[in-house]
């Protein structure tokens, strides 16, 4: 059995999908533009929806865990009156179905209020969550039943408006793990009408957004993977921006971090951190060393013990060795 391929292609291309595909659709079409099979992504997009789909590439894949913490921006539609069994226009009727009621100001800020901050939101039954290694929209179309407990998560942000007499917009920033599907649902549900996703276009993953994103023309086309690597919508794998702060290491700590080894670093100048804290580890020129967690803050927070969480390979092949 032959091993595959080492990548050497490292980085994330911000895509704007289009409604139609899937998102394993557009890795795919990714993986031949790039000629890389390791590709994955930051977040599912429904083929009915649109907007921003992050991909990591080559050695980019091993922050996708952490890429997924930043939060997610949604504009959309919901269309009342109809519930149905996917939460959006695809699914069949369901109850509740009703009158739509009138959509005062007043009722809109309250809706605002009840579904920001923290809540419990259950799962779509359609959707690629998985339970018990089955995704939930396998085990809706065998007709299984399958209690969903709710989760928490978080609204950052939500406005809503009056589009129509039967039609809520919406834009919405929250935590990841968020259905805007069971948003839509909820809302019927709340105003005893009935209602589902309408339109949903992802705006931006934490600081990436559509306005820098390639389109799916553009990648479709593509024969040449430089093409996209010397672009503009290219981001090298040292130009990531994750979701922690950062921390230098000078050259002998680099060498430690690398090679698995706790290091102290003093005065960070970084507030708030605190035991299992994540940061961004670099090194020299800004070289992107990995992720490490904090296991001690030691002097009243001037110093601190970082261990590796995930180191980037492609440091280590690179790395000098120790001399012995």
């Amino acid at each position: 059995m032959s091993r595959r391929r080492p990548s050497r292609i490292h980085g994330l291309l911000p895509v704007f999908k289009k409604a139609g595909p899937t998102s394993h659709d557009v890795v795919d079409m990714a993986r031949k533009a790039l000629n890389e099979r390791r590709i994955g992504h930051t977040g599912t997009l429904d083929p009915m929806a649109e907007g921003l789909l992050l991909l990591c590439v080559g050695q980019a894949t091993r922050l996708q865990q952490y890429l997924l913490q930043w939060e997610k921006t949604y504009q959309g539609e919901i269309q009342l009156g109809r519930a149905t069994t996917t939460y959006d226009a695809e699914g069949e009727d369901q109850d509740p179905r009703g009158e739509v009621p009138e959509l005062e100001r007043q009722m809109l800020d309250r809706l605002e209020a009840r579904f920001a901050g923290e809540i419990q939101q259950v799962p779509p039954p359609y959707s690629a969550k998985k339970i018990a290694g089955k995704k939930l929209y396998e085990l809706a179309r065998r007709g299984e039943k399958v209690i969903l407990e709710p989760r928490t998560v978080t609204v950052h942000q939500l406005a809503l408006g009056a589009e129509s007499p039967e039609i809520l917009s919406l834009v919405a920033t929250t935590s990841t793990g968020f259905y805007v599907r069971s948003l839509a649902h909820d809302i019927g549900v709340d105003l005893g009408c009935g209602g589902h996703l309408h339109h949903l276009h992802r705006q931006a993953i934490g600081p990436y957004t559509t306005d820098e994103a390639l389109d799916q023309e553009t990648l479709q086309a593509v024969k040449d993977p430089e093409m996209i690597t010397g672009g503009d919508h290219w981001i090298p794998l040292e130009n990531i921006a994750l979701p922690f702060p950062e921390i230098d290491l000078n050259s002998s700590a680099a060498e430690r971090f690398i090679h698995g080894q706790d290091v102290v670093v003093f005065k960070p100048g970084i507030e708030g951190l605190q035991t299992e804290s994540k940061v961004v580890v670099r090194g020299a020129e800004n070289r992107l060393l990995g992720i490490g967690s904090v296991r001690a803050v030691l002097a009243r927070g001037r110093t601190i013990n970082i261990a590796p969480s995930m180191v980037i390979e492609t440091v280590l092949t690179q790395a000098p060795r120790r001399k012995t």
